[in-house]
């Protein structure tokens, strides 16, 4: 009797749980490496496509890993949105097996007008920070679109629709960024970050990179006292008077850098290579352009 009872109570636990399982999506599932590129798939395809963004609010796209889990799924993808220009460097080994399972892909970079690093500690490599120029994100638009249309089980005249419209919002960002940044006299028009990740955008919008805390084209890597101290005299040598700090990374670096610099510099903080969750500053791609605008041309004009 007590195998009978305990044989009664493991079927109907696993009835239990069968029910409340959810069903397997029958849509198709693209995933996307970025936040940001998570935002700007999701806004063309809707509701049609099952959307999975492996990239966390607030990550550093450089850094952030997946887990077991997300690599099998990864490897199940009906199309993998990626980034590339090697901005995924914790992520390539699986993107690289997923495309060695057959697994197909678009990579954003292969649709932009590559730019090297404007940093020489890069060495030429190509700058992966394209969407910081809406005009490429643009592009990145236009080669997408008919890689989703095609896929099995989208509606294609639907995304055509949702395209239309994103493009739409995004040629109107972009006038509005000129029409921002148009204020800001040419000799002010210069950058210091923490990272090289406004060369599509000095390349677009006429500004110098006057220099980044952290060499080269990695936040991988770390910045030695002899480059802090360059840094600090290209501050001083163009007047610099506001550095912006990026949202993904921690700001201690450019405080001290301000604090050293011979002249008042104000820190403000950008939201540049990660989306925010819903009550950050920069839930989705267009908000982030938007608020980084209004902060660049704030803290940069007379």
């Amino acid at each position: 009797m007590r195998l009978l009872r305990l044989t009664a109570a493991l079927l109907l636990a696993a009835g239990v749980l069968t029910g409340c399982s959810a069903p397997a999506s029958d849509r198709p599932l693209v995933m996307v490496s970025t936040n940001i590129l998570g935002d700007v798939v999701s806004n063309l395809v809707g509701d049609d496509v099952e959307v999975v963004t492996l990239m966390r609010p607030g990550a550093d796209p450089h850094a952030f890993e997946i887990s077991a889990a997300e690599a099998a799924r990864l490897r199940s993808a009906d199309l993998v949105v990626s980034n590339g220009l090697g901005l995924e460097e914790g992520l390539q080994q699986h993107l690289n097996a997923a495309a060695g399972a057959g697994v197909a892909a678009f990579v954003a970079g292969d649709a932009v007008d590559v730019l090297p690093y404007t940093s020489t500690d890069a060495g030429g490599a190509d700058d992966p920070h394209f969407w910081t120029d809406p005009a490429q994100t643009i592009a990145v638009v236009d080669a997408l679109v008919p890689v989703l249309e095609a896929m099995d089980g989208v509606d294609a005249a639907a995304v055509a629709a949702r395209s239309a419209a994103y493009r739409s919002a995004l040629t109107e960002l972009d006038a509005d960024m000129t029409d921002a940044f148009a204020v800001i006299p040419s000799a002010q028009r210069a950058l210091v970050t923490n990272h090289h990740v406004f060369g599509y955008l000095a390349e677009r919008f006429g500004f110098r990179v006057v220099g980044a805390v952290i060499p080269g084209g990695t936040t991988l890597a770390a910045p030695s006292a002899s480059d802090l101290a360059d840094l600090v005299s290209a501050i001083d040598d163009a007047g610099v008077r506001t550095i912006f700090a990026e949202s993904s990374q921690p700001d201690r670096l450019m405080k001290v850098l301000a604090e050293e610099a011979d002249v008042d510099v104000t820190v403000t903080e950008l939201f540049t290579e990660s989306l925010t969750d819903a009550a950050g500053g920069a839930p989705d791609y267009l908000t982030m352009m938007r608020v980084n605008t209004e902060r660049i041309a704030t803290g940069l004009s007379p």
